[in-house]
């Protein structure tokens, strides 16, 4: 598309060293972690399910996701991974809780929705 991209260079150097120089790669690539995970509909919908039940064992999120446990187990690592999401045992149960980095996340995210 012609109209995204400028005709001629209009680079104003200093201007992009600085803010290059500012940028924090590490950072980025977690940020960009974080947001892939919640990129998925079921873990989206698991972090939402967290988001409105606080905390929640794995067996009542299969349920609520209607989706099998083994594959509810298998998102809750890939969000505690990227820590979206924390877990503590209790006995037998496994409880997960998003992490305040998962809430702000998802918050930033359902938003967005709303005001879009």
């Amino acid at each position: 598309m012609p109209g995204d991209r400028c005709d001629l260079l209009c680079l104003d150097l200093p201007r992009a060293e600085e803010i290059r120089h500012r940028l924090d790669p590490d950072a980025i690539a977690l940020a960009a972690g974080r947001a892939r995970a919640l990129a998925d509909p079921t873990r989206f919908t698991v972090a939402v399910a967290l988001g409105e039940g606080s905390e929640l064992c794995v067996c009542d999120l299969a349920w609520i996701a209607g989706r099998a446990e083994n594959l509810i187990g298998h998102h809750l690592r890939a969000l505690r991974d990227v820590g979206l999401a924390s877990s503590r045992r209790e006995g037998k149960i496994v409880f997960y809780s998003l992490t305040p980095a998962g809430s702000a996340l998802l918050d930033a995210h359902l938003t967005t929705e709303v005001t879009t």
